[in-house]
Parts: structure tokens; C-alpha cells; sequence
């Protein structure tokens, strides 16, 4: 007995690996938006805390406040890319790395209300 060919042979095989082949896109995709989210994410906090550490020594001097964020910054396994402090205000900027992907992130931290600011409307104590 002769089996006759259909021209279709296999070609569940080639779709199988078509498929297989994008589900690994996907996958790649989906793994390195997430690298850069946390990448963000570790930078923001890192920064956060710098600001606040740096905030906190700024009376004392502008090397205190910046090697006590500094100190923050690598504890939070971040770099200290910049630190300026004026008067009671402290500005920094962090870079976290997480695979390929780097993340600079700076903010600021200070007083609830800094000398030759205006306080936040509606953010005044109940009853005033």
C-alpha cells in the first residue's frame, strides 16, 4: 500500500515552534519591563532616604549632610550621583542599576516649611 502526501505534513511542528517563539518574546519583554521598574523603584527609595539623611546633617555642614546621604545611598545598594544642600533644603540624585537598565531619580527633602516658602494651602493645623 502507498500512502499519498498531503502538502500539510509537520506543520503543526512549524506552528508549535512559531508560537513557542513568541511566547519567549513575550516573555523577554515582560522580564525586562520589570528590570526597568524596579531599577526606578530602588532609585526613587534610595534617593528618598538620601534627601531625608542629607536633610537631617544640614545644619551641621554641607560634607556631613552629603556623606551621611552618601552612606544612604549605598546601604540602599544606589550611587550618589549629586548633592547640594541650601540652607535647611537638601537636593539629590540617585542611580540604581538593575540588569542592563539604570535609573536616576533625584528629590528633595527639607523642613515642613523652609525659610522663603509659603505653606501648602489646606495644610494648615484643624481650627486656625
Amino acid at each position: 500500500m502507498r500512502r499519498t502526501r498531503s502538502g500539510d505534513e509537520g506543520s503543526a511542528t512549524v506552528w508549535a515552534v512559531f508560537a513557542a517563539m513568541a511566547l519567549c518574546a513575550v516573555f523577554a519583554a515582560v522580564i525586562a519591563l520589570a528590570q526597568v521598574v524596579v531599577a526606578r523603584h530602588r532609585a526613587g527609595a534610595a534617593a528618598d532616604l538620601a534627601a531625608l539623611a542629607a536633610a537631617d546633617r544640614a545644619f551641621r555642614s554641607t560634607a556631613a549632610a552629603c556623606g551621611a546621604a552618601h552612606r544612604v545611598a549605598a546601604a540602599q545598594d544606589a550611587h550618589l550621583v549629586r548633592c547640594t544642600v541650601r540652607g535647611a533644603i537638601a537636593d539629590v540624585t540617585a542611580r540604581a542599576r538593575t540588569g542592563p537598565f539604570t535609573s536616576d531619580i533625584r528629590a528633595r527633602a527639607g523642613p515642613p516649611t523652609a525659610v522663603g516658602t509659603e505653606p501648602i494651602p489646606g495644610d494648615e493645623a484643624p481650627g486656625t
